[in-house]
């Protein structure tokens, strides 16, 4: 077998809208393309033997077994492939369901999608899981060792990409709120939300912590200071930066017992306490040397060490941190004891499981010699041996839940602290015999305060009650319910993709907001072009939803995008699908038009309940997804006589429609008239049906955000078919004794739509240039070349400098074939060389004519026209067009008659 490709997708897709990570894998079963599974000797039985855990598989027969059922009866190794990849994630702790396995319009070629929690992960999990195949089919099993390390490999994975428990239950918390979360690029960063309304994370730190806070935290000597100025009890202590200084200290904090430690350590990291001789103390000195130039001695005070949470101000947990430790049994040494303890299924490496494995230091076996023990001792039975005298989880330390114990003064008192330091989330440690009991009466002190608590200790104590003090981050992030996201408004077709988002987008700014849009000429937040391109994907999608100055998201998202990646976004608040029609058929696995309707399906579909979505009443595929969405329907048409549309609107929905020379939105018993058509320049005064259709879709899907009738009547009163607001899309420019078109056109329907309007040019002669791009199919360069007949009174037929793989000459030919074929008369001729081709019909264009040029290069037919001297781009008046006498504005629904 041969893995084609591997793509990543992480978003609503063709394959779900729900489960939005997951791989695809395009396999090649080679030789094994019509070898079913019970064909191949041994093959099920050397499965099972490697992956007996693929028992707990239930597939299409609906039971536990019925995937090994379906191995033993029968099936093609694609399907084999899907599952043993989601078993191996499994087996490495990534809990994963779902798959699919779809052969192709290419024999033996296969369409394999694995669910993943983990990118890298999901994608070695697709190449292990044909590896282990090949391997069963060549040889009859899978090496043990090959297995073990492929699992190792996945759990090293899902370790690595770990977000860490703290910003675990943070981002866990904002996703059960439905707040949308992303990793940012740089510093562990973690974006809340949505453009205006986003927050950001490091840990626990959050964009609201001040620096100042921070700072002071870090400093440990400084913030003892400020609180003892303040009446706080803090241990008795003093900094020193040479050996020769540490005895003077230990005699100014009262002498021994003492604890050492680093003045901006953390994670206690270097700290030695309960230090009671010199050669101790030296010993401690040097490892805090370790981690910082200047040390902190202090007094050494009895009790247990806590751990007080402070979110937004008021104290949300409390735990007490007992230092790792094993309790003697009478049999075992503590070696074992330790090995034991490891053992428990809730300790990992760092801070990937609840508690953290135990390992040993120097200041370890200090503390063991100092207890009467080596690693070989044995405990007597219930006797607690400790092996670290700091109590942090990262330690191998424990936590018990104290929340609900802590006395009211102390409560008051953390608070206080937090609000003297200047921190919004605080950890403060603090040492008492009793949390239950004010601290002065029991000589209690505040140890540190800490800036990024780690929330571990709190969400998943060994003993107690979990809190959810992540909940009370989100609380503060997102007060009274306060917005996280901005509203995101996503359109998709085969055609006037890019004006429709230009235009919706021109209409938003009309409310003032700032509006990020994305197409494919660029990526563009407000007036200004963020970055030059084909910005369709998620990628671009991610740039506006980053932007902390975005009040409204207008997202193109093309076929490609979503086949590669998926959307850029969890949902959207409406939805546009214009059309669907042939283009790009044969590439991506998308070979029929039902096909790219189910692709572009996932823009209506990836809608939330209360959004709408869009849809095009006359055209079939487009209205059909109305059936396969969850969000409300708004349709647009055309046709005034629209029997799907009359029946919407009797049921209480919402449309737009063209009727008597107006764009009008029709609710309940109401026409609202937003403008006739002749008097919107992207209309060409009404000559361009394709552009009315366009503007009836941008005007809807503002309206059913709450965007008024005035601010859409004065989008589309000032937006243009212009090289600034729309290149490459009907721009019309005026050379004086003829005119010439530019636009993007490149398959048939856009084809027919860009004739819709020259057939209204009845002057002089109407020339194309005319190609398409290289990766069509054979059959659409005919057609085009059909249409192109049936359009112009004289072709130019030029190709692509990028032919796409294709040879060169070869997209002509068929043209000129389709162009014969539909009117063998046609006066034409072949120029391939685009820019010769573009030259030659604005050279022969005589008085009055329309020079019509569907460029690959939009900027170079551009340029190649305004160096002749460009009076004006001009937006012609459609003097046959009928307007109804009616005024603007709201009128009974009974204009549109046929819609009640």
């Amino acid at each position: 077998m041969r893995i084609l490709k591997i793509q990543t997708l992480r978003g609503p897709n063709y394959w779900s809208i729900r489960r939005h990570k997951l791989i695809v894998m395009r396999l090649d079963l080679e030789s094994l393309a019509e070898t079913p599974s019970n064909e191949i000797p041994g093959f099920y039985e050397g499965l099972v033997e490697v992956l007996p855990s693929l028992e707990g598989h239930y597939c299409s027969p609906g039971c536990r077994g019925g995937f090994l059922m379906r191995v033993r009866e029968g099936t093609m190794m694609g399907h084999i492939v899907e599952h043993v990849a989601l078993e191996l994630q499994e087996l490495a702790g990534m809990h994963v369901g779902f798959g699919r396995t779809r052969e192709t319009a290419t024999p033996g070629v296969y369409q394999v999608v694995i669910e993943y929690l983990n990118e890298e992960a999901g994608r070695y999990a697709g190449r292990a899981a044909v590896r282990l195949c090949q391997s069963i089919v060549d040889r009859g099993r899978y090496p043990k060792a090959e297995l073990e390390q492929d699992i190792q490999d996945l759990k090293d994975f899902w370790r690595d990409a770990s977000l860490g428990p703290s910003t675990e239950a943070i981002v866990k918390e904002a996703e059960k709120r439905g707040i949308p979360w992303m990793p940012l690029a740089a510093r562990y960063l973690i974006q809340l939300g949505y453009g205006v309304h986003q927050k950001r994370m490091q840990a626990t730190m959050t964009n609201n912590t001040g620096i100042l806070g921070v700072e002071l935290a870090c400093d440990k000597e400084a913030t003892k200071r400020i609180l003892d100025a303040n009446g706080v009890p803090v241990p008795r202590g003093t900094v020193i930066n040479f050996l020769d200084d540490l005895e003077e200290a230990i005699e100014q904090v009262g002498g021994y017992p003492i604890v050492i430690k680093p003045l901006d350590g953390n994670h206690g990291r270097g700290i030695s306490i309960d230090i009671r001789n010199w050669d101790d103390a030296e010993a401690a000195y040097e490892l805090a040397r370790q981690v910082s130039r200047s040390i902190i001695v202090e007094r050494y005070y009895v009790g247990r060490d806590h751990r007080v949470l402070v979110v937004d101000g008021k104290v949300v947990a409390v735990a007490e941190r007992v230092p790792a430790h094993v309790v003697g049994d009478g049999r075992s040494t503590i070696a074992d004891l330790i090995d034991e303890t490891n053992k428990d299924p809730n300790r990992g490496e760092g801070h990937d499981k609840v508690l953290t494995k135990i390992e040993l230091d120097r200041s370890s076996y200090q503390l063991l010699d100092r207890q009467g023990y080596t690693l070989d001792s044995v405990p007597p039975n219930g006797t607690i041996c400790y092996l670290r005298s700091t109590a942090n989880l990262s330690t191998g330390g424990s936590a018990i839940d104290r929340t609900d114990e802590i006395h009211p003064e102390n409560v008051w008192l953390a608070q206080r602290i937090v609000k003297i330091i200047g921190l919004d989330i605080a950890g403060l440690d603090v040492v008492t015999t009793d949390i239950s009991r004010p601290l002065r009466d029991v000589d209690g002190v505040i140890v540190e305060v800490n800036a990024a608590p780690g929330f571990r200790m709190h969400v998943a104590p060994s003993q107690g009650i979990p809190r959810n003090v992540a909940g009370a981050v989100i609380d503060m992030l997102f007060p009274n319910e306060k917005p996280s996201r901005v509203p995101i408004l996503s359109v998709t077709g085969t055609n006037g993709k890019t004006t429709t988002t230009r235009l919706l987008a021109h209409i938003y700014k009309q409310t003032g907001k700032v509006v990020g849009y994305t197409t494919t000429d660029g990526t563009y937040i407000g007036d200004f072009l963020v970055e030059a391109g084909d910005n369709t994907g998620p990628q671009s999608a991610h740039v506006i939803l980053q932007d902390p100055t975005v009040e409204v998201a207008v997202l193109e998202s093309a076929r490609g995008g979503i086949l590669r990646s998926g959307l850029g976004f969890d949902a959207a608040n409406v939805g546009v699908v214009l059309n669907v029609a042939a283009d790009h058929l044969g590439i991506g696995d998308i070979d029929t038009i039902d096909q790219l309707a189910n692709l572009k399906s996932v823009v209506a579909e990836a809608v939330f309940p209360d959004g709408y979505a869009v849809l095009n009443a006359d055209d079939q595929r487009a209205a059909a997804m109305a059936d396969k969405t969850k969000a409300n329907i708004a349709y647009f048409t055309m046709n005034p006589d629209s029997e799907l549309v009359r029946k919407h609107v009797q049921k209480g929905g919402v449309a737009a429609v063209y009727e008597n020379g107006y764009l009008s939105i029709v609710k309940g018993d109401w026409t609202h008239r937003i403008e006739r058509a002749e008097n919107i320049p992207l209309t060409m005064g009404g000559k361009a049906p394709f552009m009315i259709a366009n503007a009836l879709a941008a005007s809807l899907a503002a309206f059913v955000q709450n965007v008024t009738i005035e601010q859409i009547r004065a989008g589309l009163r000032t937006f243009r078919a212009s090289v600034s607001q729309t290149p490459g899309r009907m721009n019309l420019f005026n050379l004086g004794k003829y005119h010439a078109l530019v636009d993007y056109a490149h398959n048939p329907a856009s084809y027919e739509a860009v004739g819709s309007f020259v057939r209204n040019w009845t002057t002089g002669q109407r020339i194309g240039v005319v190609g398409g791009p290289g990766d069509r199919r054979d059959e659409d360069f005919v057609t085009l070349g059909k249409l192109a007949a049936d359009i112009f009174d004289y072709i130019i037929v030029k190709e692509d400098d990028d032919t796409r793989g294709r040879p060169r000459g070869s997209a002509s030919d068929l043209i000129v074939q389709g162009i014969n074929q539909a009117k063998p008369n046609c006066r034409y001729e072949s120029i391939l060389d685009e820019t010769q081709a573009i030259n030659k019909g604005l050279d022969m264009a005589p008085d009055g004519s329309l020079v019509v040029i569907l460029p690959e290069s939009v900027s170079r037919a551009i340029r190649l026209i305004k160096v002749r001297g460009v009076q004006e781009e001009t937006q012609p008046q459609n003097a046959n067009t009928t307007i109804s006498d009616s005024q603007n504005g709201v009128a009974p629904s009974s204009v549109v008659n046929t819609l009640l």
